[in-house]
C-alpha cells in the first residue's frame, strides 16, 4: 500500500518549491494547461513571489516520498458571506501517478484547511472540456453555481494585462 502524505509548501524549503516548480511546469506543459513550459526565469521566481503574497498557500501530495499532486490556492473575501474563501487556482495530478484518487485526498485536504480557516466556501475554475477534472470535482461536491435557472450560469473570464 502507498504511503500518502500531504504538506503545506514552505516556500524557503528549496525541496518543497523544486517539486513544487516541476509539478507546476509539468501541468503548464499538458494540453489542459496551455500545452506550453513555463519561462524558466519565472519559474526561478516562483517560490519567492508566492512567499511574498500574503493570500497564497501551497500544498504538495506525496506517494512513497515522491511529488505527486500540488495545488495552489489563495484566499479571497466573499461579500455575500463577508467572510473568507479559498480558490483553489493549480490542481495538478502528475499522469503517472493518476488513477489514484490523489485529486479526492488533495480536495479533502484543502476543504479541511479552509475551514480551519474560517472560509465559507471553495472556489475553481475548470476547462469545460476537461471532462476527467469536472467529474473529479462534481464527485467531491463542487458545481457551476447559478443565482436562479433564468439569470444564467457563472463563467470565469479573463483579461491578459501582461
Amino acid at each position: 500500500m502507498a504511503t500518502i502524505e500531504i504538506k503545506h509548501v514552505d516556500y524557503d524549503n528549496p525541496e518543497q518549491t523544486g517539486d513544487l516548480c516541476r509539478l507546476i511546469n509539468g501541468y503548464a506543459t499538458d494540453p489542459q494547461g496551455g500545452g506550453k513550459a513555463i519561462d524558466e526565469k519565472i519559474l526561478a521566481t516562483l517560490p519567492e513571489r508566492l512567499s511574498q503574497f500574503p493570500v497564497a498557500v501551497s500544498f504538495l501530495l506525496y506517494v512513497d516520498q515522491q511529488p505527486a499532486a500540488l495545488a495552489n490556492c489563495f484566499f479571497g473575501f466573499s461579500t455575500f458571506a463577508a467572510q473568507r474563501l479559498l480558490n483553489i487556482h493549480d490542481l495538478a495530478v502528475e499522469p503517472s501517478f493518476r488513477g489514484m484518487s490523489l485529486s479526492q485526498k488533495l480536495l479533502d485536504h484543502i476543504e479541511r484547511y479552509a475551514l480551519e480557516n474560517n472560509c465559507c466556501k471553495l472556489t475553481l475554475e475548470v476547462l469545460d472540456k476537461n471532462t476527467v477534472a469536472m467529474n473529479a470535482y462534481r464527485k467531491f461536491g463542487f458545481e457551476g453555481y447559478e443565482f436562479e435557472s433564468d439569470t444564467g450560469k457563472a463563467l470565469f473570464w479573463q483579461k491578459k494585462l501582461l
